[in-house]
């Protein structure tokens, strides 16, 4: 794996739906995803119900000895409102993460994870949550190194590869330390 810098995230841009739609496709995979793989023809990445303004985009270097060290996408999360309640409006939940598989062990999780809280601040929410599939311990381990709690568990929720599996509910504030 080439050495990586990671240079910013920034919000998405409908620009970005070609290789946001590749990235979530590359990365595909039974330990975070409760949908089948996505086969032609592909739905857009864009929509009414995910808009890209609900998107951050990591963006990462390569070394100098690789392809000209232009930026290139390591990743992105979805931020959401909770719920469209106006009693939940200071809440926001983690839809969606995925880091490229070249970029991952760089940091880009854990940079879209700070970008998330600090973009759910300036929205106004003082509250972030996210469901997590049980199995998937790289991701539960990365979210509670960044402060989540399990706050509750969806015993046996989906039924993937044969077993069925928990839908790990977890939270965090967004209040200052």
């Amino acid at each position: 794996m080439a050495a990586l810098s990671l240079l910013s995230v920034r919000p998405a841009t409908p620009a970005d739906e070609a290789e946001l739609a590749e990235l979530d496709r590359s990365t595909w995979s039974s330990l975070h995803a409760v949908v089948p793989p996505p086969v032609p023809p592909y739905e857009p990445f864009f929509g009414e119900w995910h808009p890209p303004e609900e998107f951050l985009v990591a963006e990462a270097a390569e070394s100098a000895e690789s392809a000209g060290g232009a930026p290139r996408v390591a990743g992105y999360l979805r931020l959401a409102p909770a719920t469209p309640l106006a009693s939940n409006a200071h809440v926001r939940q983690i839809r969606g993460l995925a880091v490229a598989n070249w970029a991952r062990g760089a940091g880009a999780g854990r940079l879209l994870l700070r970008a998330a809280f600090d973009e759910a601040r300036r929205q106004g929410a003082n509250r972030i949550t996210l469901r997590v599939l049980a199995h998937n311990e790289p991701a539960r381990a990365l979210y509670a190194s960044e402060g989540f709690a399990v706050e509750g568990v969806f015993p046996g929720e989906f039924f993937l590869n044969g077993r069925y599996v928990d839908d790990v509910c977890m939270g965090r504030s967004l209040d200052p330390a």
